[in-house]
């Protein structure tokens, strides 16, 4: 008699990951050696007196001033209104951070040696944990940084004022703007996290897994993306002029890789600006006020700018913007040569 036939099944094995899953978890491992060498974080002050801003670089075992003497002005800064002293070496999470990253890299390479699935669970698990405790303890210390004040000691009091800097965002403290975002080794650790997580997710069957790891996802990424600010008309000046940004016609704005906003109270203050300051390198997207007084801020890639003599821009270049060219269109009975794009304006010789 014939023997009966037997179906053929796959020989792989689901709780082993594949070749390319465990050179994915090594390389997210790897990564990580960068957090030994750059800033995790960036925090930056502007204010008037300080046109060329003041900052600290948060490393994976130290505080930096971004220049170097900062770190010592805003100590001197902090002594007015009474709150504590920046001490690195007084910081403990600076002390354990670097092993504990030590440890996600083991984990993360063990990961890939033995292409376990339950370890690369372990890993990931361990990483959210780290990443989601950290911004809390952060924000925990800066908590306690802006609220806890020496008032008798301070030379400068306001009743019931804290400041505490943002987790990440920007916030207006007193004279100063403060802008609080991840730098180059927080993106590493992102981007690390977010691996392990795709990875997990690829392995799971169902979709409770995959909206789990969405979740996760979003915890770690959200309110990580920077955009413009709104403009305070009658109060905020002009980075470039020191004009006080009153027409909600001209105003304009640079948005900066770092989460800092720039603003402006024309279009011309701004190309000018941008012409001559080193941070200009960092520009993420400038934006524009709508000419047609409504304040609504318009991406200036996309806008459609009119110069014109008869238009009666803040500092004479005639410059205006519109988000609708039939707006643009009807605000001068001119040419069209006259209707221009950001490139073209970026251009523009400045006024004398």
């Amino acid at each position: 008699a014939r023997a009966p036939r037997t179906r053929l099944t796959s020989t792989s094995n689901p709780i082993v990951m594949s070749s390319r899953e465990r050179l994915f978890a090594a390389l997210a491992g790897l990564v990580l050696i960068v957090m030994y060498f750059v800033p995790m974080w960036r925090i930056e002050l502007e204010a008037p007196q300080y046109p060329e801003g003041l900052g600290l670089h948060i490393m994976i075992d130290d505080v930096q001033g971004i220049s170097e003497f900062d770190l010592r002005k805003i100590n001197q800064l902090n002594h007015y209104i009474g709150m504590k002293e920046i001490i690195p070496e007084a910081i403990p999470e600076l002390k354990i951070m670097p092993w504990l990253i030590a440890l996600m890299i083991v984990m993360a390479l063990a990961t890939a040696a033995t292409g376990s699935r339950t370890m690369l669970t372990i890993w990931m698990v361990s990483f959210v944990l780290l990443l989601l405790v950290g911004l809390v303890d952060f924000w925990l210390w800066e908590y306690d940084y802006g609220h806890n004040l020496d008032l008798d000691k301070a030379a400068i009091k306001v009743p019931g004022m804290s400041y505490q800097p943002p987790l990440i965002g920007s916030k207006q403290l007193l004279n100063f703007k403060a802008h609080s975002w991840p730098h180059i080794g927080g993106w590493a650790a992102v981007l690390s996290c977010c691996t392990a997580m795709f990875l997990w997710w690829k392995g799971r069957k169902t979709r409770v897994s995959a909206g789990a790891a969405a979740v996760l996802a979003v915890l770690l990424l959200a309110g990580c993306t920077s955009g413009p600010e709104p403009f305070h008309f009658g109060e905020d000046s002009c980075e470039h002029c020191r004009m006080t940004v009153a027409d909600t016609r001209f105003a304009a704005q640079a948005v900066l890789d770092t989460g800092r906003s720039v603003k402006f109270d024309s279009i011309e203050c701004m190309t000018a600006w941008l012409r001559t300051n080193e941070a200009s390198s960092r520009l993420q997207e400038a934006w524009i006020s709508d000419g047609n007084g409504s304040g609504t801020l318009t991406p200036a890639a996309e806008a459609v700018f009119v110069q014109d003599d008869a238009i009666r821009s803040p500092m004479g270049a005639g410059l205006i913007a519109f988000a609708d060219e039939s707006q643009a269109r009807s605000a001068t009975g001119s040419p069209d040569d006259l209707l221009l794009d950001w490139d073209a304006v970026r251009t523009l010789q400045p006024v004398s």
